[in-house]
């Protein structure tokens, strides 16, 4: 069933008018399904796919592929005038033979004993499901439910053993010798000897084997082979008793299911065209595609479930709201990414300033803010007062992990603001809380002040006495800038870059006029004062 019920979308003339003509990526995809029927006209639904290996712990690019595709289709609702029925289905490879052993698992020498089996037969070494693959569907399941995608889920277990895909299996084997001809030269030489696109299950071991086909019955629709202890099987490909390859069993499915659009990542880019060809030989429609690059961890490596680089959905949403990692899907998804913590605070913080920006925009500039893809066209109302990383600097510069003690500060901004009020800034603080404790105060590093610095700012000190405790942000800035140049810095980065050193035991900080004001004057002379004396260094 469904996550959630489809969002309701502004369907203004206006609107759709400027939605033909928007650049932003996924209107451009949608178009894409619209020219696919021109002619025809459009079916009775529109199919978009999602294909998912639970061969270890879903990580964030999986999750991309179902935020980037829900992207496409509610663009694709907004040009149709939503007149076109649609459906998302979150496909999930989980008949496939567990080939090794994911490194971030318990268990490591029970799921050895069960290689190549099914991963819905592999026992899950949580111990929480009937399988490994029911438990990392599981975890998928509730990750989408998190970000409310409206969804359905399939099983490639389900669809292969309920009998949902022996037609097109049937398919398959009366057309196996136009689908050997597709295969056979992306093969080498050795494998070619021995490759079959059936994958049959072995009736006594229960493992997926990689074995030749001694004879394919077209009338029958079995196939024939030898089991691992050497005996000769015949087995129907119908009833889940087989699987098809990999590439193959893309083509297969998109036949089967009459998909119309699926992204994938751009290790299968080259691979694109095979499916394609498998699926016409099947009688099929090709679907549309989008192929996207792929994320790379911190070392700039691909990420891996078997490997476990690379973030976790539940390791970014430890330290940010979910718009952020969305935000993340959303900007140039065919650019290599690094996807580590490092990035979080900056798209948190750019989520904002996009959803600031929105109530503003014309219709034309609201279909290119990443806002209206995250949010379905129906982006909340902007109210945050405060920035991310102002709060990682606040959190910094007090030392205290306490969030009344912050919210203490924050009233600095405005006394009006409290958790009440704005509950989405108070979020925010948690994540603050967490990403410094686990990032940031394991690597502060202050500095001592050279003799320089401390007449500058001692002459800061005594500018900052001089203002009203309530002054303003560019008020304090204007002091700052001046104590700057009054001290010989024709590059007043460099006067800043010092300030964060010594004061906040970091390279980067925020517009110091802000955060004095966050923090106060009285705290941030406190903070000065302790600096020349030595005491934030040592």
């Amino acid at each position: 069933m469904p996550a959630t019920a489809l969002p309701e979308l502004d369907l203004s003339p206006e609107l759709i008018e400027a939605a033909g003509k928007s650049k932003a990526w996924p209107f451009e995809e949608a178009r894409k399904i619209i020219k696919r029927y021109e002619k025809e006209g459009f079916p009775d639904e529109v199919l978009f796919e999602t294909g998912y290996g639970p061969s270890g712990l879903p990580h964030i690019g999986t999750f991309g592929e179902v935020a980037r595709t829900t992207m496409v289709r509610t663009a694709f609702r907004l040009l149709t005038g939503d007149k076109v029925k649609t459906r998302l289905l979150c496909f999930s490879d989980d008949m496939d033979g567990m080939r090794k052993v994911p490194e971030n698992v318990p268990q490591q020498e029970l799921l050895k004993e069960n290689l190549h089996k099914p991963l819905t037969v592999v026992p899950d070494p949580f111990g929480e499901f009937e399988s490994f693959g029911h438990h990392n569907n599981a975890m998928l399941r509730r990750f989408l439910d998190t970000f409310g995608f409206n969804y359905e889920f399939a099983s490639a277990t389900d669809y292969y053993r309920s009998g949902s895909f022996d037609d097109a299996l049937r398919h398959a084997v009366e057309k196996y010798d136009d689908i050997m001809q597709a295969m056979l030269p992306t093969l080498g030489e050795e494998r070619q000897a021995t490759y079959s696109p059936f994958l049959p299950i072995s009736p006594k071991t229960g493992r997926v084997l990689y074995v030749p086909v001694k004879k394919v019955d077209a009338e029958n629709h079995t196939i024939t082979f030898d089991d691992e202890d050497g005996e000769e099987i015949t087995l129907p490909v119908t009833g889940g008793q087989v699987k098809m390859q990999w590439k193959p069993d893309f083509g297969m499915r998109w036949a089967a299911l009459g998909v119309d659009f699926e992204m994938f990542g751009k290790d299968h880019g080259p691979n694109a065209a095979l499916y394609d060809r498998i699926c016409r030989i099947l009688g099929g429609r090709a679907p549309e595609h989008f192929v996207y690059e792929l994320f790379l961890d911190d070392k700039g490596e691909k990420i891996s479930k078997s490997k476990g680089n690379g973030l976790t959905i539940d390791e970014w949403l430890t330290y940010a709201p979910t718009e952020s990692l969305a935000l993340f899907m959303f900007t140039k998804p065919k650019t290599a990414k690094r996807l580590f913590f490092d990035v979080i605070p900056r798209q948190v913080d750019e989520y904002f300033q996009h959803l600031a920006a929105y109530e503003g925009q014309d219709d034309a500039a609201r279909l290119n803010n990443p806002v209206w893809h995250i949010h379905n066209g129906n982006p909340p109302k902007a109210n945050m007062p405060v920035s991310f990383s102002m709060l990682l600097n606040l959190v910094s510069a007090s030392n205290s992990e306490d969030k009344e003690t912050l919210w203490g500060f924050i009233r600095n901004y405005g006394e009006d603001l409290s958790p009440e009020s704005h509950p989405k800034l108070d979020e925010l603080v948690g994540y603050a809380i967490r990403y410094f404790h686990d990032f940031i105060a394991p690597n502060k590093q202050f500095r001592a002040p050279t003799e320089e610095e401390k007449k500058a700012l001692t002459d800061l000190d005594g500018k900052l006495s001089a203002l009203d405790p309530h002054a303003d942000a560019e008020t304090i800035q204007t002091e700052v800038f001046t104590v700057g140049k009054d001290h010989g810095y024709e590059n007043l980065r460099e006067w800043f870059q010092a300030l964060y050193q010594i004061l906040l035991g970091q390279e980067q900080g925020p517009r110091f006029g802000s955060f004095v004001q966050l923090y106060g004057i009285e705290p941030t002379r406190k903070l000065i004062a302790e600096a020349l004396a030595g005491k934030l260094a040592s």
